[in-house]
């Protein structure tokens, strides 16, 4: 892999991940852009004790443009965007309407290939191996940012997520708490540790998942199964066999493997429903250990943390969407329409089809 920074016209860095080592990467963004401006603000809920961050600055982003307008894909002459050169492997940039930024930590776009028109799915091995590297350095990299505690590496894919560029994309958030998420599995991986006399929580799950008929694919460094307790009609955990806690500490056996297990769990996801179907829309969040300190967590280490990643669909069957009522959206308890021994069984099905 072969890294260069840059910086687009209005100062946010730019940096292109490249297969080749003798690439070169020296094209100018040509846009005649002012200095980005930013009114990114956290608040903190006294109440819950969590964090929002008010963005009113968002309200102007880039909002379904037309393919040959796509600002993701690389600058074909005349035709600026916001990769200046005019082809790239994998790219990482600072978003322009970053719901965090300053001390308010940062926001990252991650270009997963200059083809308008693929998916995640569609990529080689090779490129997919790419990509992780790419979030591997990023969360390295903003880690050691003064204002970040947690680096989140995620994909959103559909307009029915909300998915405004169609371009094959995700982000990284680098956020300047710990998530309320992890906080929670701080909180119970704690209170395991204490009941069990040093037990970890992760591992358990790992083993009682592997035990089961949840299991929906597994390779010799990674497995992948529906939770017992799926919050959403068909979500899949996806974990390393050895407890890491962040994608940095991945071996090289397991990003090796990687690539395999998480493009065919991607194309598994897209046969669900059918072929008749429009792409399955889909969440893709990587969980890490927060950077920052674990004191108000008890007896938790870092190490203690699993890496792991959480894929969910919001589509419960053709056609029809899970929406977030009364029950999720007011009280946050979960209510879901598929059995998750149902759901591991049809991602078993669809393997061979």
């Amino acid at each position: 892999m072969k890294k260069t920074s840059t910086r687009l016209a209005d100062g946010r860095e730019l940096i292109y991940y490249d297969l080749r080592d003798d690439t070169v990467r020296d094209a100018v963004d040509r846009r005649p852009l002012e200095r980005t401006r930013t009114t990114s603000e956290i608040r903190k809920d006294v109440l819950l004790g969590d964090s929002v961050a008010i963005a009113s600055h968002r309200q102007g982003r880039t909002y379904h443009p037309p393919a040959d307008q796509c600002p993701l894909c690389p600058t074909r002459g005349e035709r600026l965007s916001e990769i200046p050169d005019s082809s790239y492997d994998v790219v990482v940039f600072e978003n322009r309407f970053p719901s965090l930024a300053g001390d308010s930590g940062r926001c990252e776009v991650v270009c997963f290939t200059s083809d308008h028109d693929a998916s995640f799915a569609d990529l080689g091995t090779e490129q997919a191996r790419l990509v992780l590297d790419a979030w591997t350095d990023r969360t390295s990299e903003l880690s050691h940012l003064p204002s970040v505690q947690q680096v989140f590496c995620f994909e959103n894919r559909g307009e029915e997520i909300g998915v405004t560029l169609g371009h094959p994309h995700g982000q990284i958030y680098a956020y300047p708490f710990t998530t309320p998420r992890t906080a929670l599995m701080l909180r119970s991986l704690a209170a395991h540790k204490e009941a069990t006399g040093g037990g970890n929580l992760f591992d358990a799950v790992l083993e009682r998942e592997l035990a089961d008929r949840r299991v929906v694919l597994e390779g010799e460094h990674w497995a992948a199964f529906v939770p017992y307790a799926a919050h959403w009609p068909y979500e899949v955990h996806l974990y390393p066999k050895r407890r890491v806690p962040d994608l940095l500490a991945l071996d090289e056996a397991a990003r090796t493997e990687f690539p395999q297990v998480y493009l065919e769990l991607l194309r598994r996801f897209d046969r669900i429903f059918g072929t008749g179907e429009p792409p399955t829309p889909y969440i893709a969040a990587w969980h890490q250990a927060p950077f920052g300190a674990l004191e108000e967590f008890d007896g938790v280490e870092r190490d203690d943390f699993a890496l792991h990643l959480e894929l969910f669909t919001i589509r419960r069957t053709s056609g029809k969407l899970k929406f977030l009522a009364g029950s999720e959206s007011g009280m946050n308890v979960f209510i879901n329409d598929v059995p998750p021994e149902r759901a591991a069984e049809r991602l078993r099905e669809v393997a061979s089809s």
